[in-house]
């Protein structure tokens, strides 16, 4: 028997109350929010269009950086020489010079709160494959495209303004959330608010994130502005067990870009609300079984399925669970069978994994007897059987 897609309406997330979520007005030319905790996009505008990142593009050099922490190739206590190339940039810098040897854990607090344009040089050219920034910068590119931000190009380490520089919003709030899941033992440098290097900057020694002292659980990441690219914020907050990651780019000021970054938190954690829609363990469905000892398994959610939806009730949140079936036996519990679809009113469709809730052995020599008896009854009642 060929396998078929298989899909049943499942009536307990059909019982979830859910309107349709009231898109965030924005005044950004694009825009990203995404709940990490749940994984659920809340806003997508100009997502994945390649624009200037300016120095949020910074955040790619952490990255690479803290790799290589992790790997050894760096240590925080290493001290690393300054070029004149790197020397050269101007912008926010931590004025560096030629004669210094910094370590590795104040350059990266000089990217993060002071957004050094220097200090991206030196760990860019610590670990460029050819020693030079442009090296670094063709690395960076491919390695963003390993992690999934598919419309990045990267031309320097820091963002200065350069033809073909660029990446999408979507493609930044992927490396927030690389960042904060794969290293978290350096991400509360992002929530640092003051940096005084050698007291060479006392101009710039205050993190220009916004949100940082507003109390509302703001603890990253990365501003950037240029005339080109405007002002953008790569942002994250955390209230309770929800952590919402958002990118801004293309506002207008400074005071734009605090407002909009506070409205954009403030939104996704009043707006949204999660809710466990099923226990793990618990069938919700079941799936058809070819040769099986049974005819059907039970399909449960490996986790608690715990899901986002916005805050007011009165609407249905049509849902499907969704299989190749039926499924040879034998089945082993756990063994992933189906996906659950739910697709609730002004979010993206949502997809989760469905598992056997048991084993079930093969049928034996009784078992198939029958069933290939039941197949010959059933064309010969479609009459696609001639008796001989």
């Amino acid at each position: 028997m060929l396998a078929s897609l298989r899909s049943a309406v499942l009536a307990l997330v059909l019982a979830l109350m859910a309107l349709p979520a009231q898109a965030f007005e924005t005044s950004a030319r694009a825009a990203y929010v995404l709940d990490q905790t749940t994984g659920t996009v809340l806003l997508a505008k100009e997502a994945d269009t390649p624009l200037p990142p300016a120095s949020m593009s910074k955040l790619m050099t952490l990255y690479v950086a803290f790799e290589a922490l992790r790997d050894g190739r760096l240590d925080l206590n290493e001290k690393l020489p300054v070029s004149e190339h790197a020397m050269s940039y101007g912008g926010s810098t931590m004025f560096l010079n030629t004669q210094d040897r910094v370590t590795v854990e104040d350059l990266l607090r000089g990217i993060i709160v002071l957004s050094g344009n220097d200090a991206c040089v030196v760990i860019a050219e610590a670990l460029s494959p050819d020693g030079t920034e442009a090296g670094f910068a063709r690395y960076m590119t491919q390695r963003a495209k390993q992690l999934g931000m598919e419309n990045s190009n990267f031309v320097n380490s820091n963002g200065w303004p350069a033809a073909g520089h660029m990446m999408s919003v979507h493609d930044l709030a992927i490396l927030a959330d690389r960042l904060i899941t794969d290293f978290p033992e350096y991400y509360p440098l992002f929530a640092e608010e003051e940096f005084a290097f050698d007291g060479r900057a006392p101009s710039n020694t205050r993190n220009r994130n916004p949100l940082l002292k507003l109390d509302i659980g703001a603890d990253g990441l990365k501003t950037g502005h240029t005339s080109d690219a405007g002002y953008g914020l790569v942002g994250s907050a955390k209230q309770g067990d929800r952590r919402v990651i958002f990118v801004l780019s293309g506002l207008d000021s400074v005071a734009q870009r605090a407002e909009e970054a506070e409205a954009v938190v403030n939104w996704s954690f009043r707006n949204f609300v999660e809710r466990t829609v099923a226990t793990a363990g618990t069938p919700i469905a079941e799936a058809e079984i070819w040769m099986g000892e049974k005819q059907s398994v039970g399909l449960v959610p490996a986790e608690d399925l715990t899901l986002l939806f916005p805050v007011l009730g009165g609407k249905t949140a049509p849902a499907e669970v969704v299989y190749q079936g039926p499924i040879n036996a034998p089945v082993k519990a756990g063994q992933q069978l189906a996906e659950l679809v739910i697709k609730p009113e002004g979010l993206p469709e949502i997809r989760r994994p469905l598992v056997a809730a048991e084993d079930v052995r093969e049928g034996g020599f009784f078992v198939r007897i029958m069933t290939v008896a039941g197949i010959v009854l059933n064309d010969l009642l479609d009459g696609s059987l001639e008796a001989m």
